[in-house]
């Protein structure tokens, strides 16, 4: 692999899908070199980059992935890469090294989440655990955004009456009470209940109320 190439995640055929990625940020070719090697051998997938603006330009992946990230970087540095990433790839874990200790830095980036903060040369069963541990981290996060999105999808089909009805039983409050609210008859009431059930595939009402809570609805 060039050590300067950039990938496509939606076009380049080579990629595996099945194998978790292992995003490199770093502008020292015989340490993307050898970080290629060594991420291989670990059976997971390198992607390569020398700058940070390289890797901001590349899709987030849909499979558990992490980002290997040298703090000492030209134009936009690594701390500054974490900050940017916060809020887009929320669920990606970094694992940041430097070529030398700086105790403020490593502070700073252990506080906005970083999962490690290695110095140069680090062993390589380190690099190695934590990047295992953090493509466990990416992938309950991926199960979770997934899980999310199916109950996002699932309320969006109910009707405005039945998201109403919804966050009334949600909220506890009795049929007869709603109807009396939202001035329907109880029949009514049940029927759209029914529906938003199925339409959930909420198989009781705790499993309604987890999916409300999921979604943030405001029932009140």
């Amino acid at each position: 692999m060039n050590a300067n190439n950039r990938f496509d995640l939606k076009h380049d055929t080579a990629l595996d899908n099945k194998r978790p990625i292992v995003f490199v940020v770093d502008d020292d070719v015989s340490v993307r070199e050898s970080l290629e090697l060594l991420i291989n051998f670990a059976e997971c997938q390198p992607i390569l980059f020398e700058s940070a603006q390289d890797f901001l330009s590349q899709p987030r992946p849909r499979v558990p992935s992490c980002l290997v990230l040298d703090i000492n970087l030209p134009g936009l540095n690594g701390l500054d890469l974490q900050t940017s990433i916060a809020n887009d790839r929320p669920g990606m874990p970094i694992i940041f090294i430097t070529g030398y200790g700086d105790i403020p830095r490593s502070v700073r980036a252990m506080k906005a989440g970083a999962v490690e903060f290695l110095t140069k040369p680090f062993d390589d069963t380190v690099l190695l655990k934590a990047i295992a541990d953090a493509h466990e981290s990416s992938r309950v996060a991926l199960e979770r955004e997934e899980c999310l999105r199916s109950v996002r999808d699932k309320y969006a089909s109910l009707t405005p009456r039945e998201q109403e009805v919804m966050a009334m039983v949600v909220a506890g409050l009795m049929n007869k009470v709603i109807a009396a609210d939202l001035d329907i008859s109880e029949i009514t009431v049940k029927a759209h209940r029914g529906k938003a059930m199925r339409k959930m595939k909420a198989r009781s009402l705790a499993d309604l109320v987890r999916m409300a809570e999921q979604l943030s609805v405001e029932l009140n």
